[in-house]
């Protein structure tokens, strides 16, 4: 039986800078890029190469936060939990009034 793996299209790739690391490698720290895009190690313009420690960071996804829809849906939850209730004028039937 073959084994499904979900193509993930938006797939990143995060540069980690070893504290040694060169200019252009920390300028791409906390830079989620595309897993297509990412330069390869020791960059070109790495001065160190032959002692370069920097290495990536994987993700599935390249956006750092929740997608908006389950943002709001967390939101929405939040609005629906009971609380101190808000309303004070009473409703139009009959029966809030006796």
């Amino acid at each position: 039986m073959v084994e499904y793996k979900p193509i993930l299209k938006y797939r990143a790739t995060e540069v980690i800078a070893a504290a040694s690391a060169c200019d252009g490698a920390r300028s791409l720290m906390n830079v989620r890029l595309l897993s297509a895009e990412v330069p390869l190690l020791p960059l070109k313009t790495c001065d160190r190469p032959a002692t370069c420690k920097c290495i990536y960071r994987h993700f599935d996804d390249r956006r750092r936060k929740f997608p908006r829809r389950e943002e709001h849906a967390l939101n929405a939850l939040m609005a629906c939990t009971p609380g101190v209730e808000r309303r004070t004028r009473l409703g139009r039937r009959e029966s809030d009034y006796s």
